[in-house]
């Protein structure tokens, strides 16, 4: 596991000799002061409303056994070790732990730790990004990888430079694959989290109007999804949305081996006969090669046959038989982007509101468009649209 000497030799560049730190596991590192619990890391991070300074006591009385800030609270560093960079600050009386360490960047300590960590592992990773289905691909890539593999996956929508780091924090030898979104606001961002992360296999679901209010036009959002695919190794995989054209253009920007995957058969995964079961799921026929496979899956609305096939290439990507890609389709816990919720007299609703854009909403509305009775949409502000969401 993570040890305090593992935070210090990443931070400093060098092993500690201190036995304590050596033997100081880390069971969680965190962010919020509330999710502290003893032998937790915390980060002192500046947020856009608190500032985690305010709470590194806090995260002290609750048993944090290490804490990264960027300046001394209060008279801390008279009673509690600190790390300057450069030394042990031992106050009189107090022991090495807790220990406080004092960095000029709190996120970028905690990143520079967790790229630390990460390459202590040959673990294989398998990166995700695209406008929408980010998300539910990584859910369904990771139940398709654990049919033969124990793999790590990103919770939530840990998917920032925040969040990736933090998940990258919890790997175990134990560990043999990890499933990471990786999400963007700007130009640069994505290639910082590869640089993290290391992938060896590179997802892009699609390219859309998500976060044009911030990167202006499709082009820079496009620019902006590439880097993954630009990242990976010789002998990693790009697997890329053919039915997408700026998706499928990016095969020519990558030095990975290129899967597509689609609804045509010039795909080297492709999908036919997709038929929408309404709140039963879809199913359809796989395509790959001299391969053809009768898929039924749990996942709601006929789009989500690309979040399928992305899990599948994935499996194909890592030697799994069609056994094991099939059996990690039929379990996936649950839809999580649209949710099915049970309404008042019998009535059902389809919650979509989960970070909607123009494609969501249109494919929920083709959801909706499939169920029987009496359907009423309700549609709300879709945001960081620009000027095409005016």
């Amino acid at each position: 596991m993570l040890t305090l000497a593992d935070i210090l030799e990443a931070l400093s560049g060098r092993r500690p000799a201190q036995p304590e730190l050596e033997a100081a596991s880390v069971q969680r590192v965190e962010i919020d002061s509330r999710q502290v619990t003893p032998a937790s890391v915390f980060i002192a991070l500046q947020g856009e409303h608190r500032d985690g300074h305010e709470f590194v006591w806090d995260a002290l009385a609750r048993g944090a056994i290490g804490v990264i800030a960027e300046r001394k609270i209060g008279d801390l560093a008279s009673q509690v070790t600190t790390f300057d960079g450069q030394n042990l600050v031992i106050p009189l009386g107090a022991s090495l732990i807790p220990l406080v360490f004092l960095v000029e960047n709190s996120l970028g300590a905690l990143q520079r730790v967790a790229g630390h960590w990460r390459r202590r592992f040959t673990v294989d990773v398998v990166g995700i990004t695209g406008s929408i289905g980010k998300t539910s691909t990584k859910e369904l890539v990771w139940s398709v990888l654990r049919q033969r593999f124990n793999t790590l996956k990103s919770e939530g929508s840990y998917n920032n430079e925040i969040g990736l780091p933090l998940t990258l924090l919890k790997l175990t030898p134990q560990h043999q694959r990890v499933v990471l979104e990786m999400g963007m606001y700007a130009v640069g961002e994505i290639t910082q989290l590869a640089e993290l992360a290391q992938p060896r296999i590179g997802v892009v679901t699609n390219v859309g109007p998500t976060h044009l209010e911030r990167l202006g036009t499709l082009e820079r959002i496009a620019q902006a999804k590439a880097e993954l695919v630009q990242a990976l190794p010789a002998d990693g995989w790009a697997i890329l949305n053919g039915d997408d054209p700026v998706v499928r253009g990016m095969a020519s920007q990558t030095p990975a081996r290129v899967m597509l995957y689609g609804l045509t058969p010039d795909c080297d995964l492709w999908a036919s006969g997709v038929n929408s079961h309404g709140l039963k799921g879809i199913s359809f026929w796989l395509h790959h090669g001299e391969d053809v496979i009768h898929a039924k899956i749990p996942l709601l609305g006929r789009h989500s046959v690309h979040t399928a096939l992305r899990a599948a290439a994935v499996g194909l990507a890592e030697a799994l038989t069609w056994q094991e890609i099939m059996d990690g389709l039929q379990t996936v816990a649950g839809q999580v982007r649209l949710v099915v919720v049970a309404g008042i007299r019998g009535s059902t609703l389809l919650d979509d509101t989960y970070n909607a854009s123009p494609d969501s909403v249109l494919a929920a509305l083709n959801l909706l468009s499939e169920m029987g009775g009496r359907r009423i949409a309700v549609l709300g502000d879709m945001l960081e649209l620009g000027e095409i969401g005016r």
